[in-house]
């Protein structure tokens, strides 16, 4: 069973379809009570929207300390998507009183350009340009596309923990890895199929 955070910060339809198109069992989980009441195989941490109001939901909605409990001391899988992936670093020059799960020792930072050619939010399709190795992108060709839209980045210096990287007016971490914990800038749920394998990989890890 794969537990689907529910935060209120995005629509979790659209992922929970994608996990049923290929064949995976899921529930979207609304409250950290919920979750503690479940044994997940996996947890995804998706979102779109702003750092302050997620992490304030995550902590309102009673989830934080349940899913360090799980994600960290328990070891279950956990991919967090987007905003998700963003919520996993320190915190966000976009709130700076707002303190992010810290699963990750970086921020997320703003994309600042000189260049009109690009424009932010970061919006449309990109590839990756692969660092390492690792399970999350097994079977992705280099023709490959996803769907990105975002204003912040995770500015991870941590090469061991940056599986790959996106290039828009400067190279940053689209997927990030360390130990049980990924998370991917791109979204998934929108990137037809090289979306799927991606979280055909996450399940299957």
């Amino acid at each position: 069973m794969i537990c689907i955070i529910d935060y209120n910060t995005c629509n979790v339809g659209s992922l929970a379809n994608m996990l049923k198109k290929i064949g995976a069992s899921s529930v979207i989980v609304k409250s950290g009570e919920q979750l503690e009441n479940y044994t997940p195989s996996k947890i995804i941490i998706p979102g779109v929207g702003a750092f302050g109001k997620g992490m304030d939901n995550l902590n309102e909605l009673g989830f934080t300390n349940v899913i360090h409990q799980k994600v960290v001391k328990d070891k279950i899988p956990c991919l967090g998507i987007c905003l998700g992936m963003q919520l996993m670093t320190n915190g966000s020059e976009e709130s700076s009183d707002s303190i992010g799960l810290g699963w990750f020792d970086c921020m997320t930072v703003k994309f600042k350009f000189d260049s009109p050619e690009y424009r932010v939010p970061h919006m449309g399709w990109n590839n990756l340009a692969k660092l390492s190795d690792n399970l999350l992108i097994k079977n992705i060709p280099k023709d490959h596309r996803f769907y990105f839209v975002h204003s912040y980045f995770v500015n991870l210096k941590n090469e061991n923990e940056v599986v790959s990287y996106t290039n828009y007016g400067n190279n940053f971490p689209a997927i990030i890895n360390r130990d049980n914990i990924f998370g991917v800038q791109f979204h998934p749920e929108k990137s037809y199929k090289y979306g799927k394998t991606i979280l055909n990989n996450f399940i299957n890890l």
